[in-house]
């Protein structure tokens, strides 16, 4: 027995994470890592070439402020990580926004 503990994740993860790729992003889930490390990895091209990644943290937009904190463990985590900063979404609307924002600069491209 390892006494590795399932990884948690909130009810609306797989949606979001659903809204994710169909926006055109590469996600994977890093929700077994556990000690703070956010729920995925997400790439998001913005050129022909080119691309973004970040860390994502999901949260569940529809259960009261409270019960969506951060964990102590995240709370440290994003405080002491060095990269880009870690975004958080809280549903699958804020998602499908936030991938279209990063890749602005790839439709402007196009449409030149």
């Amino acid at each position: 027995m390892t006494g590795r503990v399932a990884a948690r994740v909130d009810q609306n993860h797989r949606a979001v994470v659903k809204a994710l790729r169909e926006a055109g992003a590469s996600v994977t889930s890093l929700a077994g890592v556990g000690k703070g490390c956010p729920d995925c990895v997400v790439g998001i091209p913005t050129g022909p070439d080119s691309g973004e990644t970040h860390l994502v943290e999901i949260k569940n937009g529809f259960v009261v402020p409270s019960r969506r904190t951060l964990t102590p463990d995240q709370v440290d985590f994003i405080d002491q990580w060095k990269g880009s900063a870690v975004v958080i979404l809280l549903g699958e609307v804020q998602a499908r926004e936030w991938v279209r924002r990063v890749r602005a600069p790839l439709k402007d491209d196009h449409d030149k």
